[in-house]
C-alpha cells in the first residue's frame, strides 16, 4: 500500500541540498477535524478523508482517525505533520467533537488557556489563534450549507497529551497553561530548521 497523498507532495524548501519537505498546522488540523465530524454529523455516515482549503492555498487531503459517532454528536482526530520542521506537536492527534447548536468554538483538555494579555487571543479565553478560529468557522459554515443544515454547531477542540507536551515549549513564558496553542497563519508549516 502506498503512502497516503495528503497534498503537500511538491512542496519543500532547499536547505543546505536537503529537501525539507512543508507540513500543515495544528490549526488546520482542528479545522479539518471540525468539518469532518460535522460532515458525520450531518450525513450519519463516517467519513475517511476530508479536504481543506489552507489560507496559502494549498488544498490538504486529511485522513480523520478515532471516529466516535453518536446520535447527537461526533468526535474525530486529525494526526498533525509538521513535514521537516523540528516541532513538539509532530504526529499530535488534534481533535474536534461536534455537536449541533450555534457556531460556538472551546478549548478542551490539552488545548492552553491564555493567562496574560498581548497575544492576539484575549486573556481567559481557549489558545486558539483567530485564522485557525476563523478556518474552523468558514469549513462549518461551508459543510452545513452542502448538507442544506440552517443552523450551527458547538464545537471543542482537544489535544490529547496536550497539557503534557506544552511543557516542551515556549508556552508557559507566553501565558499559555494547560496544553498547546493551536497555531497557524497559513495552515501551512514551512520547515525552518533542521
Amino acid at each position: 500500500m502506498g503512502q497516503h497523498k495528503n497534498g503537500l507532495e511538491e512542496y519543500f524548501i532547499l536547505k543546505d541540498g536537503k529537501r525539507l519537505r512543508y507540513g500543515y498546522t495544528t490549526g488546520s488540523c482542528a479545522a479539518a477535524a471540525a468539518k469532518g465530524a460535522a460532515w458525520m454529523l450531518l450525513h450519519g455516515e463516517p467519513l475517511e478523508e476530508t479536504a481543506l482549503m489552507t489560507p496559502k492555498g494549498i488544498l490538504l487531503h486529511l485522513l480523520i482517525q478515532e471516529i466516535r459517532m453518536e446520535k447527537d454528536k461526533v468526535s474525530c482526530g486529525i494526526r498533525k505533520d509538521g513535514g521537516d520542521d523540528p516541532d513538539v506537536t509532530d504526529g499530535i492527534l488534534v481533535c474536534a467533537e461536534v455537536s449541533l447548536r450555534e457556531i460556538c468554538i472551546h478549548g478542551g483538555p490539552g488545548v492552553g488557556r491564555v493567562t496574560r494579555k498581548g497575544l492576539s487571543v484575549p486573556p481567559g479565553e481557549a489558545a486558539i489563534n483567530p485564522v485557525p478560529r476563523r478556518m474552523i468557522r468558514e469549513e462549518l459554515e461551508r459543510t452545513a450549507k452542502e448538507a442544506g443544515y440552517t443552523k450551527g454547531f458547538d464545537v471543542t477542540i482537544w489535544i490529547p497529551r496536550g497539557a503534557e507536551l506544552a511543557e516542551k515549549t515556549f508556552n508557559p513564558r507566553l501565558g499559555i497553561e494547560g496544553g498547546i496553542y493551536v497555531l497557524g497563519t497559513s495552515g501551512i508549516v514551512i520547515p525552518m530548521s533542521e
